[in-house]
């Protein structure tokens, strides 16, 4: 019997060790380099719509390549190349610049590129963590609508909506009349204004802007000046059915005297007491947060103390009645105090203006004297 090659008969005996031959006398087919990184390495976590960095290496014709480092070659061409041509004008061998992944591997083995989706995405990364870090930005008003106002910011058009205004832009208008706010706002459009981004939604291609929110940081540190009874001076520079908006010298920032702080005796119209750039002086009576509330009562003597032992319950007084409501009649006692006599009083409103009118003085007797809480309750001398 013939001798038999003990390797043959053992690669026919065993299929594991017959393949394990074959690998070691056939050549191995050679492997793509992208299949390599794509199998092994960081190209492996790469997929389309991550965004990469390249270095720019050459153009050929048409097409732009960029070492992408253990990420292989990204390939620029196309109609991406096209869409480019504003950001490669000046590209030179060794610039940095990203591109977002739109193939991973075409048949040339290289990740193709778009730089224009990526610059537009570059964009809003950059808007989101301006917002988040809360940059200020000095930015020119584009246009006006009755809503507020239109900017724009690397290539984003935002809103700025009248509400973030800051208060010495704010359009104060009665009746919130819309032709009104516009005219007011288009006075802002060329000039520019300091702002902070306060929400983004790419997908939405939403820019919102808010002017408040750089003033409300200026506006803490200013009234960290002031406490409670100081007093101020300024400029009036607003005035609306509840009261009147003051510009205080030192800091510029904005207190308001309400209806109820411009005089110890009832005030309905302040526009009978102000004007625009009217100088006043007034105390502040309170601060809360962004917020000062000023009177101008409170710089005189409070003339409830100082009647505190002129009247009494029971005491029977003169007074003229200056304002009739459904719930009673407003009545002015002497020179600056104020009682109400109720509808109850009268039995109903019908009967109480038949019997009260507005100017007249009549004798009311004392129900109610708390000087302490502002409080005078009337009531007729006698059963109407």
């Amino acid at each position: 019997m013939p001798e038999t090659n003990s390797s043959v008969q053992s690669a026919e005996d065993a299929p594991e060790e017959r393949i394990s031959l074959a690998r070691e006398i056939l050549p191995a087919k050679p492997r793509h380099p992208m299949e390599t990184l794509l199998k092994n390495g960081a190209g492996a976590l790469l997929k389309v719509g991550d965004m990469v960095e390249g270095i720019f290496m050459e153009r050929r014709g048409t097409r732009i390549f960029f070492d992408l480092g253990p990420l292989g070659t990204g390939i620029v061409y196309g109609r991406e190349y096209y869409a480019a041509q504003e950001l490669i004008k000046d590209l030179k061998p060794g610039d940095r610049i990203a591109g977002k992944v739109i193939e991973l591997d075409n048949d040339d083995g290289y990740r193709e590129l778009s730089l224009q989706q990526a610059g537009r995405e570059r964009r809003w990364i950059d808007l989101k963590r301006m917002m988040d870090e809360g940059v200020i930005l000095e930015l020119p008003v584009r246009k006006a609508n009755t809503g507020g106002l239109i900017i724009e910011y690397l290539g984003v058009e935002g809103f700025l909506p009248a509400s973030q205004l800051a208060a010495k832009h704010y359009p104060r208008v009665d009746g919130g009349e819309k032709e009104k706010i516009l005219q007011e706002l288009q006075k802002l459009v060329d000039t520019s204004l300091r702002v902070k981004i306060l929400d983004l939604d790419p997908a939405e291609n939403k820019l919102i802007f808010s002017e408040r929110r750089v003033e409300n940081e200026a506006m803490r540190e200013a009234i960290a000046r002031y406490k409670k009874g100081d007093i101020v001076e300024g400029e009036i520079t607003g005035v609306v059915d509840f009261g009147a908006f003051v510009r205080l010298d030192d800091t510029g920032i904005e207190g308001l005297i309400h209806l109820s702080e411009i005089d110890w005796l009832l005030v309905e119209n302040p526009r009978e007491r102000f004007k625009l750039h009217d100088r006043v002086r007034a105390k502040i009576i309170d601060i809360q947060g962004d917020k000062i509330s000023l009177s101008l009562k409170h710089l005189k003597d409070d003339p409830w103390l100082a009647a505190a032992h002129a009247y009494h319950k029971g005491d029977v007084v003169s007074g003229k009645v200056i304002k009739l409501n459904p719930f009673g009649a407003f009545v002015q006692v002497g020179d600056s105090l104020q009682g109400l006599i109720h509808v109850s009083e009268f039995g109903n409103e019908e009967k109480l203006r038949r019997e009260l009118a507005v100017g007249e003085e009549y004798q009311f007797t004392i129900l109610l004297w708390d000087p302490e809480n502002h409080k005078m309750s009337l009531g007729p001398t006698q059963k109407q």
